[in-house]
């Protein structure tokens, strides 16, 4: 999927719970934090439908916040100024080694049915290319540094399967985007591609590219969407409350992803192969901002 960042900043119909900062979130109010953007008015903006889905379904004013950065949400959630929000896979991590924190909760929408993807190494038919080890010598394309599904998970695969990224490709970019990714691969700009396969098939979909004309080489296993996460000492009680609240917000718009289709269940370790794919990057968590 896209950058941790630039993901969140598209998918932008997300809500997390946050105090305001230097004041503890009150009984009688939900504070929402959502996830670093560009723009804290535009994200507020854009996530209205959910926020009024789910203080009118709670009964109790929602206040949305958005932190500069993911190390702004993580810090509120550690000090107790926020009570639930919403983070990306690797940043939920992090957040658990600093915070007593615990997924509890991700996104379902009628588009996919699903609560997480795949990343996938694209390459045109007419390569040649139909395996990994096809790859050597050939031009290549992540999406971004950050990426889970455009780069992050991609570049681990290699390195499980025996291949060194580093050397394994004549000359790799970073394109900027997963549709930029994919059209460098439909015009020949790079032999191979590593993108999210939601985006590939939502691409397909708009005519942007013809599916038949790509060859899979690879597929990671399930990435598990960007997870709400709450704060452990949150009261039991509003913790069943804002769980069933957030399952039953449905048919409105969630980013690029489609319609809303209630939020399930999750639990921590649906992130432990967030976890072995830091160890295998021997990635530095901190610094997946």
């Amino acid at each position: 999927m896209k950058t941790l960042s630039r993901f969140l900043r598209v998918a932008s119909l997300s809500l997390l719970v946050i105090g305001t900062v230097g004041q503890v979130c009150a009984s009688d109010k939900l504070t929402i934090g959502l996830i670093p953007s560009e723009d804290s008015q535009a994200m507020i903006e854009a996530s209205k439908q959910v926020l009024s889905r789910l203080e009118s379904t709670l009964g109790m004013p929602v206040v949305p916040y958005v932190a500069t950065d993911y190390n702004g949400i993580i810090e509120a959630l550690r000090s107790g100024k926020l009570d639930v929000a919403y983070l990306g896979p690797f940043s939920y991590v992090l957040a658990t080694s600093v915070a007593d924190v615990e997924a509890f909760a991700v996104a379902v929408t009628k588009k996919t049915g699903q609560s997480a993807y795949h990343s996938v190494i694209l390459a045109r038919k007419d390569s040649g290319i139909r395996e990994l080890a096809d790859l050597k010598g050939r031009t290549f394309a992540f999406v971004d540094p950050s990426s889970a599904s455009g780069h992050l998970f991609p570049k681990a695969g290699l390195e499980q399967a025996g291949f060194d990224p580093g050397t394994l490709f004549s000359r790799v970019i970073f394109s900027g985007s997963h549709d930029a990714s994919i059209l460098a691969v439909e015009n020949h700009k790079v032999d191979a591609a590593a993108v999210a396969d939601r985006i590939f098939s939502s691409a397909a979909a708009k005519q942007m590219i013809k599916q038949d004309d790509f060859q899979v080489v690879w597929s990671s296993r399930p990435i598990p969407e960007s997870p709400m996460v709450w704060r452990k000492k949150l009261d039991p009680a509003l913790k069943l409350k804002v769980a069933a609240a957030l399952a039953s917000i449905k048919d409105v718009p969630w980013g690029d992803q489609g319609v809303l289709d209630g939020f399930q269940p999750t639990t921590d370790s649906a992130y432990d192969v967030v976890r072995d794919t830091a160890k295998v990057l021997n990635l530095d968590l901190r610094s997946m901002k």
